[in-house]
């Protein structure tokens, strides 16, 4: 299912919730109930309940969004020092040119293939992909420079391999949900109090009235969708974050798009 669709159903469905509670609570109503006027104690603590829970809100939007950064960097550093090996070993011969930029192939085409939908599902990535990731290393350690062109490559060549190695495991280390599960709860119930609380201002069937409470109610929905959303950093589902692996090596995202 769409995480719009998600969206929208949530939004209709809390909407129609606080509507509905609004009109079974003005039945309800005493014929002599005065609800021309609120206790100042209670707007008092309205807006306090607000104003805190949209701080905690905002937090919490600012350290998912902090997050998700974190590993879109960390996604272009490690694609970005790949696609720099491949260029500079063109200075070594064809065979060993071949094999480093094939090896460089293969990692990029698990990493997209296998290891995305892994860490989208919120699992930690496969050993395979250092298995390969050491394979290039070795490959490029055990190439003795036969030439000062070589020579020259040689430890920038290992230096890139070796930033790419940090940036996969800062890239398997953020993979999982930012939040704890005690946020997610102050969160919801906070959610839940917060809309509540308008039906202590004696809200009455009024149209405006009901506009503004369901588009309050549909706010806070939305606001936590987007801390849902942005909580997977890598997303939750499609190799959307694999951009940078598929803009700079373009014939192994078409293999692996072949092979889905």
């Amino acid at each position: 299912m769409s995480e719009w669709l998600v969206l929208a159903i949530a939004m209709a469905l809390v909407c129609a919730l606080v509507l509905a509670f609004t009109a079974i609570r003005h039945r309800r109503a005493a014929d002599d109930e005065d609800t021309s006027e609120t206790p100042d104690v209670i707007e008092y603590m309205t807006m306090m309940v607000g104003v805190v829970y949209a701080i905690v809100l905002g937090l919490a939007i600012a350290g998912v969004w902090e997050a998700r950064g974190a590993a879109e960097d960390s996604v272009r550093r490690e694609a970005q020092a790949l696609y720099e090996v491949t260029q500079r070993a063109d200075v070594y011969p064809v065979a060993v040119r071949d094999r480093i930029r094939g090896e460089v192939d293969a990692y990029v085409s698990h990493t997209v293939a296998v290891d995305w939908p892994r860490l989208t599902s919120g699992e930690s990535a496969s050993s395979e992909g250092g298995a390969l990731l050491g394979k290039l290393r070795s490959s490029v350690t055990h190439q003795s420079p036969t030439d000062e062109l070589q020579a020259q490559a040689y430890q920038p060549l290992l230096d890139h391999i070796a930033a790419a190695d940090e940036a996969r495991h800062s890239r398997t280390q953020s993979s999982g949900s930012t939040l704890p599960g005690v946020v997610w709860f102050g969160l919801l119930v906070g959610a839940v109090v917060t809309v509540g609380l308008i039906f202590t201002l004696q809200i009455r069937r009024s149209g405006r009235e009901l506009l503004l409470a369901g588009l309050f109610s549909a706010l806070i929905v939305f606001l936590l969708f987007m801390v849902w959303s942005f909580d997977a950093p890598y997303g939750r589902a499609g190799l959307d974050s694999a951009g940078p692996f598929q803009d700079l090596f373009p014939k192994a995202a078409v293999a692996v798009a072949a092979a889905r």
